[in-house]
């Protein structure tokens, strides 16, 4: 088992899911591991997460703004 890490509640950006539900999505930076964690929550209990890198965050980021850019 992995060690466990308390983080403070600082620099973590919650997005609610469009169905409602309790459910959201979590982003943070982790400066030690140089890595973000996306995690998917619902009702305050974490069901999944991600870590990506700083190259696959451009992508991310990249995909959000086509999205936009479609829309408008």
């Amino acid at each position: 088992m992995g060690e466990v890490v308390a983080l403070a509640r600082t620099g973590v950006t919650s997005v609610p899911d469009a169905r409602g539900d309790h459910r959201e999505l979590q982003v943070t930076w982790h400066d030690a591991d140089g890595v973000f964690v996306v995690s998917l929550w619902r009702a305050g209990l974490c069901t999944g997460a991600v870590r990506i890198g700083p190259e696959a965050a451009a992508d991310v980021i990249g995909a959000l703004a086509d999205g936009l850019a479609e829309r408008a």
